[in-house]
């Protein structure tokens, strides 16, 4: 059984292990020192105020999946958008219904804080992720292009 819940401070440990394992799927052959890893998370996740916020689904004892968001102003008019920043779930448990619970979640997020809707990206080389969002009824937007800075 799956069990989704928001990040604590306790699973900082858990969380830098995914991401390690995030990095590697995206192609990284380095990671940070686990000390630099651990303080980023507890400096975006778990500071005032926090700079994201995390979803983490867990089996058993292990994580095998984070959704981590922010939320953004303004979205269409004067409401808020929740911001996907990374979907991810361990290698082992795809097509297993982790990530269609972690976006239930987000969708739940969402509404809870009255966002208007919910936004996110992926590589395009990502055809599993692209097919899976589409089989959860997003859609491909176009008319937008991201920028990006390395600061």
């Amino acid at each position: 059984m799956i069990n989704i819940c928001p990040a604590r401070r306790e699973d900082t440990e858990a969380i830098a292990s995914l991401l390690e394992e995030l990095d590697q799927f995206y192609g990284a052959t380095q990671v940070e020192p686990l000390a630099t890893r651990l303080a980023g998370i507890e400096a975006a996740l778990f500071m005032s105020p926090p700079a994201a916020f995390a979803l983490l689904a867990w089996a058993d004892s292990s994580l095998v999946g984070l959704a981590s968001y922010s939320f953004l102003w303004p979205a269409a008019g004067v409401t808020r958008s929740l911001y996907l920043k990374e979907l991810y779930v361990a290698d082992r448990y795809r097509r297993k219904g982790v990530g269609s619970l972690l976006m239930q979640e987000i969708f739940n997020a969402a509404r809870a804080q009255d966002c208007s809707r919910v936004e996110w990206s992926t590589e395009v080389e990502n055809v599993d992720a692209r097919q899976f969002y589409s089989v959860i009824g997003a859609s491909l937007q176009d008319g937008k292009l991201l920028f990006r800075v390395t600061v």
